[in-house]
C-alpha cells in the first residue's frame, strides 16, 4: 500500500490523479521512478484513444519576442471551451508559439509539403522543444492531452519577422 505522502509527491510531480498515483505506486512496489514511468505509459495510452476526437474549440495565442522584431501566432484546438480557458492549456499554447518564433517551422507535421527550398525544414511536431531538448513538441502536446484529458491539435501557425518575407 502506497503512503499518502508518496502519493502526494507523485501527484505534484506528474499532475496525475490521486487514484492513478496510488495504483502506479502499488504496482511499482513504492518505486517512485517506476511509478512515474507507469503513469507516463498510461498517459500515452490515453493519448491514442483521444486522437480521433474532434477538436473544434481552443484559442489563438501570440508570442512577441523582446524588442518586437519577431512574433508568432498559433491556433491550438481542444474539445471544449472549458479546457481552452484553463491556465495549463494557455501555457501550452504560449510555449508552442514561442517555439514557432524561435525555430521558424514552415509546417506542422510530415503530412504537409515542405516549403520550396526548405529541404532541411523539420516539422514543428518533430522539433526538439527549446526548453528541454530531450522532448519534442509532439511530446509536449501528448503531455497536454494526457493531463487535460482532451484531444489537442495544433491547427495553424504563422511567424513574422521585421523585414522578413
Amino acid at each position: 500500500m502506497a503512503g499518502t505522502d508518496a502519493i502526494k509527491v507523485l501527484r505534484e510531480e506528474t499532475g496525475a490523479g490521486i487514484m492513478d498515483c496510488k495504483r502506479a505506486l502499488d504496482q511499482s512496489s513504492g518505486d517512485m521512478g517506476e511509478a512515474r514511468n507507469l503513469l507516463k505509459q498510461w498517459g500515452l495510452a490515453s493519448v491514442s484513444k483521444k486522437a480521433g476526437r474532434e477538436a473544434s474549440q481552443g484559442l489563438v495565442e501570440s508570442y512577441i519576442h523582446a524588442g518586437g522584431r519577431v512574433g508568432a501566432l498559433i491556433e491550438l484546438n481542444c474539445e471544449t471551451d472549458f479546457v481552452a480557458r484553463t491556465d495549463q492549456f494557455r501555457q501550452l499554447a504560449r510555449e508552442i508559439a514561442m517555439q514557432v518564433a524561435a525555430m521558424k517551422p514552415t509546417r506542422i507535421s510530415d503530412d504537409e509539403a515542405a516549403a520550396a527550398g526548405a529541404e532541411d525544414d523539420v516539422p514543428l511536431l518533430k522539433q526538439s522543444y527549446i526548453r528541454d531538448s530531450s522532448r519534442t513538441i509532439q511530446d509536449l502536446v501528448n503531455e497536454g492531452i494526457a493531463n487535460l484529458k482532451e484531444n489537442i491539435v495544433i491547427r495553424r501557425i504563422a511567424r513574422f519577422e521585421l523585414g522578413g518575407l
